[in-house]
């Protein structure tokens, strides 16, 4: 299994059908990814044989190829994905606050407390910088790290967005709760504090800028 996602194609399909609520057809994998259906087939079919991914096949009918419907395996290894429970229940908490009319406040307040909690586990880290690139890193957002043009903050960059469909649904809710997060945590760290939080929001990527307390 680690052979075959060692190849990065395969990677990607793997997340991507890790991201996915639903079985996707090659053809859907593949305009994700901007790859041609003929390149990202092959790649599906080992995945299949070494037990990553399962497929279902729709042929009800319908002229030419048989449907294929790609899944993650029901017993993948696991490499850091949600099982599905996770996500329905994601959708069920987002719901009752949207129907008990939660605001964006309400969010960063639930995120601030969930930061602080979260920087108990980096209590021996460097610094807050250090901390909250690694806690980004496990929550899969793909952090990188640059130095601002004022040189006296670090910016950090989020390369990917794990929270998924949910921001697009709820953005201001997620990215409230996502600035929370970031800032309960460097601000329970103590020696910086959270200059600018860039979310979709803003013209600029989403990032956050770090300096100095």
């Amino acid at each position: 299994m680690l052979k075959a996602l060692a190849d990065n194609t395969r990677y990607a399909i793997y997340r991507h059908l890790g991201e996915c609520r639903r079985p996707v057809t090659t053809a859907e994998i593949a305009d994700h990814l901007q790859l041609h259906p003929n390149t990202v087939r092959p790649h599906l079919e080992r995945m299949r044989d070494v037990g990553l991914v399962e497929v279902d096949i729709d042929s009800r009918g319908e002229v030419g190829r048989p449907q294929h419907h790609y899944r993650l395996a029901t017993s993948p290894p696991p490499l850091g994905f949600d099982p599905p429970g996770v996500t329905e229940l994601a959708d069920i908490v987002l719901a009752m606050a949207t129907r008990l009319g939660a605001s964006p406040l309400d969010a960063f307040a639930a995120g601030v407390d969930r930061g602080a909690a979260r920087a108990d586990r980096y209590r021996t880290a460097p610094s807050a910088l250090e901390a909250l690139v690694d806690d980004l890193g496990t929550l899969g957002f793909e952090p990188a790290v640059a130095e601002a043009a004022d040189h006296e903050t670090a910016v950090v960059s989020f390369g990917v967005c794990p929270f998924g469909d949910h921001v697009d649904e709820h953005p201001e809710l997620i990215c409230s709760l996502h600035r929370g997060i970031v800032t309960g945590l460097v601000d329970e760290m103590g020696d910086a504090r959270v200059v600018e939080f860039c979310d979709r929001g803003h013209r600029t990527p989403c990032r956050v800028a770090v300096g100095e307390r």
